[in-house]
């Protein structure tokens, strides 16, 4: 019989520190059964070699296992989305949202990122008393944002979505989550449907223009999932890279003073940020299709799989002194935004939110220090979501 590993017994400790606990299990091997501390049971890959074999491992399905059993699913968060979906499904979603979807696009919003993130940081840096708390005053309003503008969505609702999001992400119990899904799909309808009446030049409008097309286009359920995706995906997560990335540079003073001393070190920072505590901590699930066989662990049919992506990040076989944060290493290889068909279409879009937040913050607060016990900082709960609720930081002024 297969032993199942109790995450539950660690309490706190795994969410706050998981690292020491995913190296234990590492050294046991790189697949173990497990209860999670929501209680339930999954496959967790830990190796690193062995989380990029099953990210991109099609007998993996990331259908819903309903879907999967050949059963219809129901409720608000039944609609189709590319997370969700297998080839040939998922090809044609990707393809249809990534015409749209596009480089061209996402770098046009380089400037309106640059004015946000200066605008945050002039009120940030005006506080009488020279403390804010980092997540409040840039993390979460920067991201949410660019993607309400993206998407071409009123931003006085971010607060708003920002709370169904955080059900839906790290949800407290079934019933909030539920309730959190009913209210983004009935949001997301009245959205649609303002959008088929007075289209805007965004990405929200030009989903919706595919909708209403005449050759291959989105279903209603597909523009909904899309949308959804799109939006919670896009802000939730970014989030959590600005954060930790602060958040690790704060506990390294020696490697934030180098970063201070120079700039162009940046995108590897935060290419390090992305390996040393990345902001998404495990895969959604996977289900195999087929009995799978993987670091030499056979995996039954229809079981669920998790790849523990910041645990692979750690991974001494790739990373040498993989829990050293060093902004100078060679970060290239990891996996936080994912492997294979389903690699993250947000990743170009995140990398230069934190790039340019992570810049702005060093050069204009270079006193910055963190203002709490790190013992005390509130952690996100579940395993999908990494990061912290609150991170009050100081600084002196006149720098």
């Amino acid at each position: 019989m297969t032993e199942i590993i109790d995450l539950g017994v660690y309490g706190s400790k795994f969410t706050v520190d998981p690292y020491p606990i995913y190296a234990d299990l590492r050294e046991r091997g790189p697949v173990h059964k497990v209860r999670t501390p929501e209680g339930q049971e999954v496959w967790l890959i830990v190796g690193h070699d062995e989380a990029r074999e099953a990210l991109a491992d099609s007998r993996l399905s990331k259908k819903p296992l309903p879907l999967l059993l050949g059963q219809a699913e129901s409720g608000a968060g039944a609609f189709s989305n590319m997370l969700q979906s297998d080839p040939p499904q998922h090809t044609r979603l990707r393809k249809l949202v990534a015409r749209e979807f596009t480089g061209r696009r996402i770098e046009a919003l380089r400037p309106g990122i640059e004015r946000v993130t200066g605008k945050l940081l002039d009120d940030m840096l005006a506080a009488p008393d020279h403390r804010a708390d980092l997540v409040a005053a840039l993390a979460f309003p920067l991201p949410i944002t660019v993607i309400f503008e993206l998407l071409g969505v009123p931003t006085e609702d971010a607060a708003t979505f920002h709370a169904w999001s955080t059900d839906l992400m790290t949800p407290p119990n079934p019933m909030a989550e539920a309730a959190a899904a009913q209210n983004v799909a009935t949001y997301l309808v009245k959205l649609a449907e303002d959008k088929r009446v007075n289209p805007g030049d965004d990405l929200l409008s030009a989903l919706v223009g595919m909708a209403d097309g005449e050759n291959d286009q989105l279903s209603d359920d597909e523009l909904l999932g899309m949308c959804f995706l799109l939006l919670i995906a896009g802000h939730e997560t970014t989030i959590n890279l600005i954060s930790n990335g602060v958040r690790a540079l704060l506990d390294n003073p020696r490697q934030l003073a180098a970063l201070r001393e120079d700039l162009t070190l940046v995108d590897n920072a935060v290419e390090e940020m992305l390996r040393y505590d990345g902001a998404v901590e495990t895969s959604t699930d996977r289900i195999t299709a087929e009995p799978v066989e993987i670091g030499g662990v056979v995996i039954p049919r229809h079981e669920y799989v998790l790849v523990a992506l910041n645990a692979a990040n750690r991974a001494p076989e790739r990373f040498e002194a993989p829990d050293e944060f060093d902004i100078r290493r060679d970060a290239r290889g990891h996996i936080a935004f994912g492997h294979g068909i389903h690699y993250c279409m947000g990743a170009p879009l995140a990398r230069m939110e934190a790039q340019i937040a992570i810049r702005a913050l060093v050069e204009r607060c270079p006193t910055l220090e963190l203002d709490a016990d790190p013992a005390d900082l509130p952690w996100v709960s579940g395993m999908l979501i990494r990061g912290v609720r609150r991170l009050p930081v100081r600084w002196t002024p006149g720098h």
